[in-house]
């Protein structure tokens, strides 16, 4: 009998060391180790790569499967069994420069859709569409020399008259900005909170800011310097008591666009602004004439469409392009090299629309009324860092126009 207990007892004990084995060996299962495989030009693998997960082998196609609506999309950083040993880093998700209306969720396409149909500016693009791929130096050659980079003078028809010239900066906007060297240009998005990118930003030569964003209260994460800052019409039209009274619109230098029928010469603007933000533009240079203080000619927003149309893999919203786009083709003109942070969403992304408001919407980051997923998908191709500074600090660094060889 005591013989029978003892066997009874080794034979427990050899069960729970094989339960003990079986769950060590499950978990070990679960464990891989990560490393960055390059794709092809087109953001596809080259071969088939087996992914060991939960004890069964599964094949990875494309990284940005058709028909998804899920974005920003993963690129050309893949999860891949390995050797042990090998220190374990996340899967990178960043922009993919591919992407297409597909990629939006339903309401966008709707949206997209509407204002394909409304064409408010009257868009009659009769150029080419996608017909071959440009390599990031044609586009960029592209850009230098079909962008109209000049502000309204007093040369400008309309503009002509003795209380316009009273007003307008005498000084040339290239005089006055000068050329400058490493330049950023900080996106207003919710997910440049937190990033504790400050004096990283502020490091650089010269910053562009858009319309309201403001540094107090916000300086670990965007800085406090400011260079230009490009503000839409409807801002100091709606705001105007706010912008004639907010100090942060006297630092640097101020540019307003406003958006004008499709290639419409500068009689048909003058006539017919989308906001009429002359009477405010006037106030304010009366009241602050030592500010530097320049009008966007409205030829280069329709120029700078056209390019981008010419770049898309579909037909685009037949709306100017958004302020942060023109604020990036802006300062490639100034700069030697710029660097646009969180224009492609990083890691923190979110629907929160600026940093500085609880305003959410995808709208925000995949775009509505402005064509913001191809001109997203032109800057991931012109981006000539890392897919890491995408993730990491939504960082983008792209060549400055006259450093390119056309």
């Amino acid at each position: 009998m005591t013989h029978v207990n003892l066997l009874r007892k080794w034979m427990y004990a050899l069960l729970a060391f094989l339960l003990v084995l079986t769950i060590c060996l499950w978990k070990e299962t679960q464990k891989g180790s990560f490393f960055t495989l390059k794709t092809d030009s087109q953001g596809h693998l080259p071969l088939k790569i087996w992914i060991w997960r939960t004890s069964k082998l599964h094949t990875v196609q494309d990284a940005a499967a058709p028909g998804t609506t899920d974005a920003p999309l993963p690129t050309k950083t893949v999860q891949v069994a390995a050797k042990k040993n090998v220190s374990v880093m996340p899967a990178i998700k960043v922009w993919n420069k591919n992407s297409s209306s597909k990629n939006l969720i339903l309401r966008l396409q709707k949206v997209r859709k509407n204002y394909l149909s409304i064409n408010k500016y009257h868009v009659s693009y009769t150029g080419p569409k996608n017909a071959v791929k440009h390599s990031p130096e044609e586009v960029l050659c592209q850009l230098r020399k079909r962008l109209n980079f000049q502000m309204i003078s007093k040369l400008d028809g309309p503009f002509s008259t003795s209380e316009w010239e009273a007003v307008l900066p005498r000084r040339n906007i290239s005089t006055e900005v000068g050329q400058l060297g490493r330049c950023a240009v900080v996106s207003s998005a919710g997910s440049i909170k937190s990033s504790r990118l400050g004096p990283e930003i502020d490091s650089h030569d010269a910053v562009l800011r858009f319309n309201g964003a403001p540094t107090r209260g916000f300086e670990a994460d965007v800085g406090v310097k400011t260079t230009i800052r490009l503000v839409n019409s409807q801002l100091i039209t709606v705001e105007e008591e706010k912008f004639l009274t907010d100090p942060q619109y006297n630092l640097g230098t101020l540019i307003v666009w406003d958006p004008a029928p499709y290639h419409a010469d500068v009689y048909q603007w003058y006539r017919r602004p989308d906001y009429n933000f002359f009477k405010a533009y006037k106030h304010y240079r009366r009241k602050y004439p030592g500010q530097p203080f320049y009008i966007l000619n409205p030829h280069m927003q329709w120029q700078l469409w056209d390019i981008l149309q010419e770049n898309a893999p579909e037909d685009m919203q037949p709306n100017p392009p958004s302020s942060g786009m023109l604020g990036i083709a802006i300062m490639l003109n100034f700069c030697d090299e710029v660097d646009v942070y969180e224009f492609l969403p990083s890691k923190r992304q979110t629907d929160m629309c600026h940093y500085y408001q609880k305003l959410y919407d995808q709208a925000c980051t995949m775009g509505a009324y402005h064509p913001l997923l191809f001109e997203k998908n032109m800057v991931k191709h012109l981006n000539r860092g890392t897919d890491e500074a995408i993730y990491t600090h939504g960082k983008v660094t792209l060549t400055g126009l006259r450093n390119v060889q056309c």
